[in-house]
Order: structure tokens, then sequence, then C-alpha cells
């Protein structure tokens, strides 16, 4: 309902000076109970207005947000398991020994022993091919002075021809006189004088087992003669070391079995097998014991007789 409400302030009347009215915005002094209705510039009072609600009171306070959820510390990595621990077969890489220190040597044509043989054991000697037409000397015949070729001494017996080859040579102590002759192409020389001498011979391939040991296969004679270069099977590493017994490292016992002695020193592979070189030196008092190539060698104190051998490879 609309109500119309026109008051004069009879107390003040049409004063000179005064008004009925008050100036200002319409609507801005309606009573609180029209709860701030106005309509066509008048107040006006809306019915659904409770005048005993509540009014919260206005301020700028900041409702703090809600927590935020921690973020979770992230998940510990899992140790890392050590490594596990490798089976004997496996071991072999780290204990792995490769030797490739060859008793044989590569000489010329002029190359005298003299300038190779130092000890009481010469080596094993490869020449190369056309020492028929070089010009080093050739002094004796079967027993050679020290200041001979030693690839041409070979031609002169017979032991290599102009292709070259391989060659054993053993020192034979001192002769009287050497003969000079001609064989196989190439004339020796006499002399007539005391030196030291030596001999050539072939060098003797065999084929061994994984039990052969050098007690049974290298002579021991004085002056010292070379073993025959011989081959190994493969998979001697698998070998009953009962039977096959390897005594010492690097210099071993001639009980030992000489391939797996080669596989232990590096110089062949188990898995292939191949050549070797073998020679026998004076024993020892101790032989060392070692684990290398999958191979355990045993320790041994003052053995009674017997002699040793170093393996060498062939390559």
């Amino acid at each position: 309902m609309l109500y119309l409400r026109f008051v004069c302030d009879l107390n003040r009347g049409n004063w000179w000076g005064h008004a009925p009215y008050k100036h200002g915005t319409p609507c801005s002094a309606c009573p609180p109970s029209y709860g701030g209705g106005c309509k066509n510039n008048l107040c006006y009072k809306d019915d659904s207005y409770n005048p005993y609600q509540e009014e919260t009171e206005e301020n700028n306070f900041i409702e703090p947000e809600a927590p935020r959820p921690r973020p979770r510390a992230p998940k510990p990595e899992p140790p890392i398991a050590p490594a596990p621990t490798r089976p004997p077969t496996e071991v072999l890489h780290r204990n792995e020994v490769v030797n490739t220190q060859q008793m044989s040597q590569l000489v010329t044509c002029d190359t005298k022993l003299t300038d190779q043989c130092k000890g009481t054991t010469c080596n094993r000697y490869e020449c190369p091919a056309g020492c028929l037409d070089a010009i080093g000397k050739v002094v004796g015949t079967v027993y050679y002075e020290m200041h001979t070729s030693v690839c041409r001494a070979g031609l002169h017996a017979g032991v290599i021809d102009n292709d070259g080859g391989w060659l054993d040579v053993s020192r034979q102590g001192r002769k009287d006189y050497f003969i000079k002759s001609y064989k196989n192409g190439v004339q020796s020389l006499g002399k007539y004088q005391s030196a030291n001498s030596f001999t050539v011979s072939r060098v003797a391939i065999q084929v061994i087992t994984c039990e052969t040991t050098v007690a049974v296969l290298c002579p021991y004679q004085n002056p010292a003669r070379h073993c025959p270069r011989l081959y190994c099977p493969r998979n001697c590493v698998e070998e009953n070391p009962r039977i096959s017994r390897v005594i010492g490292t690097r210099i071993y016992s001639d009980r030992s079995s000489i391939c797996r002695a080669a596989v232990h020193a590096g110089v062949v592979r188990n898995e292939v097998g191949g050549y070797i070189d073998v020679m026998p030196v004076d024993k020892r008092k101790h032989y060392i014991a070692s684990y290398q190539n999958g191979i355990s060698s045993e320790s041994l104190k003052n053995p009674p007789g017997g002699k040793a051998f170093r393996v060498f490879a062939v390559i």
C-alpha cells in the first residue's frame, strides 16, 4: 500500500527563510524501517524486508585460504643392490692375463748368432724369404762359428729353404776348427782356429693333450735343447686339476700340464687353444700359486729333483 504523507512544520509554518523540506538526494533520509526502498523518488517500503534481520558488518578482512595439502615428499629411490657375486666361471674377466711374449725372434738374412744369442739357450728364429741371395757369411759345416748368418746357416744345413721359415739354434761349445763346403746353394767358409759353435735344426711340431707334462716331453740335456713347438687343444680349463696340475706362476714345475700352464699364463685362450713354445729352465726352490684365466695354480717349496719351464706365445 502506498502512503502519501505531507507534513507541515506547524511550529515553523511558513517562516521567512525556512522551507518545509530539505535539500538533498531523493530517498536519502528515508527511515531505516523502509529498508532503503525508493520508488519514483519517494521512500518505498518493501514488505519482504525484515527489520530484525541481523546485518553483517563489512570489513576489509581477507578470509585466509583453506590450507593447501603439503606436497608429498618424493618417495626415496630404492637402494641399488650390490652386484651379485659372480660365480667362479665369470671371475675370469677380473683375473684375465694376456701374455704375447715370444721365445722366437724375427731376424734378417744377415743377422749373426752373436747378435742374438746371449745365454746358454738360444731362441727360436724366423727367417725371411730370399736369404739365398744375401751376403751374410757362413763359417763351418754342421757346426757353425758364432759369427755366421743364422738364416744362411739354416739354408746351408737344409733346415729351411729360400722361402724362409723357422729354425732352432743350439750352442755347442768350442770347436777346434770349422770345415768349408758348398751345400744347398750356399758356400761356407773354413776356419782353422778354435771358436764357439752352434748347430741348427728344424722346428719340430707336436700335438699334445691337456695332460701332457714337460717332464715326459722336453729333454733336459747339456747343452740344452729346445722342446718341439706344441699345439694345445681347446678347453683345457675344464680338465681335472688333480690330473692336470699347474704348479707355479710364469715359471712352472715340470710336473705341470703344459697346456693348462699356457692358459694360466695367458699365452693361449682356453676356448681356442693353439701353438705355444716351451723353454726348459733351471728348477726353482719355490713355485708361487695364483689364480689366472680360470685356473688356480699350486705353490711348491723345495721340490726334490725335477726341472722348470716357461711358455711363450706363437704369433
